[in-house]
Parts: structure tokens; sequence; C-alpha cells
């Protein structure tokens, strides 16, 4: 199959990305990497989560940074909505699409969000059908798609059967996510097929950690087999706090370097990604995680 002309990028470092921060961050540094992130060129921006400061404290100020971020017509600025409550504060913030998640696992569904697959997928029924009466987008996520820490691999079939669900409940898009970062390019071929057996090639899309370095080999794999979705975190934002170990999603500002040299087109401006990756790992205190941000700074 040939590649791709054009690839969409789904920005998720301020949501993906800071969730799993250790160190509190103010609401203003958020809106202005959302805002830096906007300038660069990305079309979807995930910017926050609307779940219990109890559970995720990372993520409380969602709403006010849905208040000051500029937006840009044509630019989607998503939340993720794991229930009904965080649906309707979404709504409140004036957010015009919502992500839902679910896992492959068994195992992580249950110490992830303490219900099992099944019951996580029957929670989002109400979401869904309040989304279609707003007129609200719903993308969906499956989570541990090419391994997972408690049970190890997960047969495609079973990622095809929570993806199918999701798929038919209303989501226009399944992002198929390696949470744990061990898959490589042949699980990653494989598991497309089988998933594409069901739902349409252009529904889907990839979301790779980079925790054995196979992130960039696993997207390529992934455009072989005509996917032209990725989520990607500047600066290689994030992790999995069940996942020892797990490493932030795959950096966007390599991501988009690979595209580029391959010639495909994302609209996103590879120079002002850098700027935006840096400036948030500087107010982190952390090293920027992106290899292409640290050898062109280093220059």
């Amino acid at each position: 199959m040939s590649l791709p002309q054009r690839v969409r990028l789904v920005e998720v470092g301020p949501r993906d990305g800071l969730q799993n921060e250790a160190r509190p961050i103010d609401v203003a540094d958020k809106i202005r990497l959302v805002d830096e992130l906007t300038r660069a060129g990305l079309g979807y921006i995930e910017v926050g989560s609307f779940v219990s400061p109890k559970w995720v404290p990372q993520m409380a100020g969602s709403a006010d940074v849905f208040a000051g971020i500029q937006r840009k017509d044509g630019v989607t600025y998503a939340a993720l909505a794991p229930n009904l409550r965080g649906f309707e504060d979404a709504l409140s913030a004036g957010v015009k699409e919502v992500a839902v998640f679910a896992a492959a696992s068994e195992s992580f569904s249950r110490r992830n969000i303490n219900c099992s697959i099944s019951e996580s997928l029957d929670r989002f029924l109400p979401i869904m059908e309040a989304a279609r009466l707003h007129g609200i987008q719903v993308r969906g996520y499956v989570s541990c798609v090419l391994g997972c820490p408690y049970e190890g691999a997960v047969s495609p079939k079973q990622v095809a059967a929570v993806a199918n669900e999701l798929f038919a409940m209303g989501c226009y898009e399944v992002s198929l996510g390696d949470t744990i970062g061990t898959g490589t390019p042949g699980t990653t071929r494989e598991l497309f097929n089988e998933v594409a057996g069901q739902i349409p090639r252009s529904k889907l899309a990839g979301h790779f950690h980079d925790t054995y370095g196979q992130a960039l080999a696993n997207i390529y794999a992934s455009l072989l087999e005509g996917i032209q979705v990725f989520d990607s975190s500047v600066a290689g934002l994030g992790g999995c706090p069940y996942a020892k170990g797990a490493t932030g999603n795959v950096a966007t500002e390599d991501v988009l370097y690979m595209l580029m040299g391959l010639g495909i087109d994302t609209g996103v401006d590879l120079d002002a990604l850098i700027a935006a990756g840096q400036r948030i790992s500087d107010v982190l205190g952390r090293p920027n995680g992106s290899r292409v941000a640290k050898a062109r700074l280093s220059g």
C-alpha cells in the first residue's frame, strides 16, 4: 500500500502528557502551551480532562484552560470525558468534541477505572446519547492494544471487539493505543489488519508510546496499513502511571520530522513546535523528550 499524502496529527500533550506530571502546573502555563500549539499549526489539540481532581489532580482547572485559550477557526479543542458528569462539565466549558476510553485488557480496565470492559462501555451510552442531542462529536480510545502490564500480550481479536463496540455506539474515530509501548511493526500491522476487518481504516488512528523505542517504526508500519491519523505529544510528555517504566507518547516533533522526510503534509511548523515543547519542558523542569528537538537545540 502506498503512503498517504497527508496525515492528521492529534496533539495529546496538554492532556495525556501533563496528567502524568508529578508537579502542579499553572493554568496560565497550560493556556500558553495550547495557544503555542495552535500557532504551530496543529489542527486537533486535546486540551484537558473533565475527571475528578481526586483521581487526576493535574487536570484540575480544565474549564479555566478552555475559558482562557485563543480558539482558532478550524482547530478542534477536545477534552476527555469519562462519564456523564464529565461530559456535562465539558459542555458547560464550551467543548465541541470529547473523547472516551476503554481498555482491551480486563485487568487494566479493572485497575485503571475500577470496572470491567463491558461495564465501561455501558457507562458511555448516556454520554453518546447526550452528545447526539448537543451535536458533540465523540472520539474513542482503546488502550493496551499491543500489550498489558498485567496480562502481557493482548489478542487483536479482543482489540477489534472493543473498538467495534465504540464505533457502533457512535464514535466517529477510534484510536488504538499501545499504552505500554511494547508493540513492534509486525504486531502493529497485524493489529490494524484485524481491526480493519470491522472498521474502515479511514476511521482508525494510532497512539504509540515509545517505551521500547518502537513508536516511529510502528507509525511507519501503520502508514503502510493505510492509517492517516496519529496521536502524539509535544516534547514526548506523559507516561502511564499503571505501566512501570512506560515513557510518554511519541514526541510530536519526532513524528513530524519523519513525516516531512517522507513528503507527507501535516500543516505543522516544526520550528514553532520545537519552541513550544522546549518552553513547557523548562516549566516542568524536565528534559525535552523529543530527539529532534534536542538535536536542533544543541546546534
